[in-house]
C-alpha cells in the first residue's frame, strides 16, 4: 500500500513513462451505512489501470461496479483504502481539488443522457467547452461522434441514441485522460447500442483515453483489453483479450 503520495497538482507523467498507471487502487473498501445495516460495496479492491485502455468491468447488479466507477471519478470517497491518479491521493483531496479533477481529467456517461431539452446538441456540449481548459470546439466533439449533421438538432428532435452521442461528445470535450460509462447502452436497442459502443470504442482509439465501461452483457467483453468481474465487491477475474474486437464484429 501506499503510505505517501504527492499533492492533487502532481505534475503529468514524463515522456517516455506511460506504462506507469494511471489509477493505483489499493485495498479500497465502500461501505454504506443505513441504520444497523451494513452494505460493503467493495471489499478490499486492488487494482492498476493504464492509459488508452478499454476495460469492461463486468457482474451482477449490486457487485460493485457503480461504486468502483464513483470512486476512481472522485464522486465518492471509500471508506478505507488508497485511489492515486497520476500519483495524486484522491483519498485524502478535498473537495475544491476533486472538483478540478473531474472537471478537468474525467469525462462521465451515463445510462441517461441528462441533456438540456432547450439547447441544441452543439449548445449542450458548449456547455462543458465553456468552462474547460483546453476544449475541443463543439464541432470538433459532434463530428468525433459522427454528429456534425444533427449538432444544431434539440434532443427531442433527436433519436436515443443521437443523444447518448452527444452526452458522449460532452464527456469527451474537455480532452479527458479518463472516459467512465455506466451502463451507457442500457436504455438502448440493441442495433443503437451498437451506434454507442463504436462512438466510445472511436474515442478511445482516437484519442488514447482511457476508458472504463460497466455492462451487464458479456457480449460487449471482446471489445475490451481487460475484462474485470466484480462480485460481492470484490474482483474475482481479470481476463486480458489478446486482440481487441470491433463492436461490429461481436456476436449480438
Amino acid at each position: 500500500m501506499e503510505t505517501a503520495t504527492p499533492a492533487l497538482s502532481a505534475p503529468p507523467l514524463a515522456e517516455g513513462s506511460d506504462r506507469d498507471p494511471l489509477f493505483r487502487v489499493r485495498d479500497v473498501t465502500k461501505i454504506y451505512t443505513t441504520g444497523e445495516v451494513e452494505v460493503r460495496a467493495l471489499d478490499g479492491i486492488d487494482l492498476d489501470l493504464f492509459g488508452s485502455e478499454l476495460i469492461v468491468l463486468l457482474g451482477a447488479s449490486g457487485s460493485g461496479k457503480s461504486t468502483l466507477l464513483n470512486v476512481l471519478g472522485g464522486l465518492d470517497q471509500p471508506t478505507s483504502g488508497t485511489i492515486s491518479y497520476r500519483g495524486a491521493d484522491l483519498t485524502t483531496a478535498n473537495e475544491d481539488e476533486l472538483t478540478q479533477y473531474r472537471r478537468d481529467s474525467v469525462g462521465f456517461i451515463f445510462q441517461f443522457y441528462n441533456l438540456i431539452p432547450s439547447l441544441t446538441g452543439r449548445e449542450n456540449v458548449a456547455l462543458i467547452t465553456d468552462i474547460s481548459r483546453d476544449p475541443m470546439t463543439p464541432e470538433e466533439a459532434l463530428s468525433l461522434v459522427d454528429l456534425s449533421g444533427r449538432m444544431d438538432h434539440f434532443p427531442s428532435q433527436m433519436s436515443g441514441g443521437e443523444q447518448q452521442r452527444v452526452a458522449i461528445a460532452r464527456a469527451i470535450a474537455k480532452r479527458p485522460e479518463v472516459l467512465l460509462c455506466d451502463e451507457p447502452t442500457g436504455a438502448l436497442d440493441v442495433k443503437t447500442g451498437i451506434t454507442v459502443l463504436e462512438a466510445i470504442e472511436k474515442v478511445n482509439l482516437e484519442l488514447g483515453t482511457l476508458t472504463v465501461v460497466i455492462t451487464h452483457n458479456a457480449i460487449i467483453a471482446d471489445m475490451a483489453d481487460r475484462v474485470i468481474h466484480l462480485s460481492d465487491g470484490q474482483i474475482i477475474d481479470i481476463k486480458r483479450n489478446r486482440t481487441r474486437r470491433p463492436v461490429r464484429t461481436l456476436a449480438w
